[in-house]
């Protein structure tokens, strides 16, 4: 292939600029600094007491190998009956090694390349990255306080022309927004009749602070739904997810999985099988969040934070700094140096607006989230 021709297939992608913040966190905690980090979105909880446990017998009894694992599919299938009142069959569902594969997957097997797909902006970065990686072409719509941040059936319609593909978030990441059940059913509607193929995020499902988290699959089943055991779950490190797709795209996703990517880790299919039983252990975590969450919203607004998207799930706080800069980047970096509290720069999830936002994780223990805010207070009303 001519020099040329591999130029046109290859797009250049932005850097996750929170692993910028996150790799300068690690240098000053290896210097001897007192670090807290909220840049990024992973539970500072481990994986439930049990599955560890389990693991720790299958790595004593068991040498594993390429495997998927028929109980493991069984009970996320029964997850969505007891959960969402809808039948998924074993056929429809693949595990995957997190969520980010399943979205190239998911990507990979419903469009060509130069199609364009649908997303809000601001939103997690790796849709933008991961559609330019795989030569999708992002249609990124502008979302703010006046939609809360989501998409809307009425901006969807108004597509022209109709994207081949919808990306679709709720909770969001980074505001954690949750999209109400009839705007979910009318972009449904909307979708199916522009022949819009919806790929569904709902990793943060089980994470949510009054609305309910209702899955697409409650009004179709022609869209494709990412879920992962990285958030509520608390199993981020050991790279578990999973993608229902479409009756007419199982077989494709089945084969481009064999091809790609073999199977998710046997370790992690063994422990994520007892850890969706764990309820008890990990609804502990959720009130964490929940006490965590109150305390940044009781505090945050007299540091000179006042616009905040609603965070209704998730465990993010998306706040506007326009009044402190128009840098993210930087800022986040200064407030690093300063206070060692690690944040993640807005510019990440909206290249055109971020600049003047940032993001909050406070998926980290309780008196994690106290100190951190002992320690912007002064440097926020410093620069009031």
């Amino acid at each position: 292939m001519a020099a040329g021709a591999r130029r046109q297939l290859t797009q250049d992608v932005s850097p996750f600029q929170a692993i910028a913040v996150s790799r300068l966190a690690y240098e000053l905690q290896a210097a001897g600094r007192s670090i807290i980090h909220m840049e990024f979105g992973q539970p500072s909880t481990g994986a439930p007491k049990r599955a560890i446990a389990t693991a720790h017998a299958v790595l004593d009894s068991e040498s594993m190998g390429y495997w998927e694992s028929p109980e493991l599919k069984a009970r996320i299938c029964r997850h969505y009956a007891d959960t969402y009142g809808v039948d998924v069959t074993p056929g429809r569902l693949a595990i995957t090694c997190g969520a980010s594969p399943a979205l190239v997957l998911a990507l990979s097997c419903a469009f060509s390349p130069g199609d364009h797909v649908a997303l809000a902006r601001p939103g997690y970065v790796a849709y933008r990255g991961t559609l330019k990686t795989l030569n999708l072409v992002p249609l990124e719509i502008e979302c703010g306080e006046e939609t809360r941040y989501q998409l809307t059936a009425a901006q969807v319609a108004a597509l022209d022309p109709a994207p081949a593909g919808l990306i679709i978030a709720s909770p969001a990441n980074p505001t954690g927004t949750i999209l109400p059940e009839a705007e979910l059913a009318a972009i449904v509607a909307v979708c199916a009749e522009r022949n819009i193929r919806i790929i569904s995020d709902e990793i943060y499902h089980g994470l949510s602070w009054g609305p309910r988290c209702a899955s697409v699959l409650e009004h179709t089943a022609d869209a494709f739904v990412i879920n992962s055991f990285s958030k509520y779950f608390s199993m981020a490190g050991w790279r578990l997810g999973w993608i229902v797709s479409p009756d007419d795209m199982a077989e494709r996703v089945a084969a481009y999985i064999g091809n790609m990517f073999l199977t998710a880790p046997s370790l992690s299919q063994h422990a994520g099988l007892v850890a969706m039983d764990c309820r008890d252990e990990l609804e502990g975590h959720v009130e964490t969040y929940r006490r965590n969450r109150e305390l940044m919203l009781a505090a945050l607004p007299a540091l000179g934070l006042e616009r905040i998207a609603p965070p209704d799930g998730a465990f993010y706080i998306y706040a506007d700094i326009s009044r402190f800069t128009d840098d993210s980047l930087e800022f986040c970096m200064q407030l690093l140096k300063d206070t060692g509290v690690a944040t993640a720069p807005g510019v990440d999830f909206d290249p055109v607006n971020g600049h003047t936002h940032m993001r909050f994780s406070f998926a980290v223990s309780t008196p994690e989230v106290e100190d951190a805010l002992a320690r912007i207070a002064p440097w926020f009303k410093a620069r009031a």
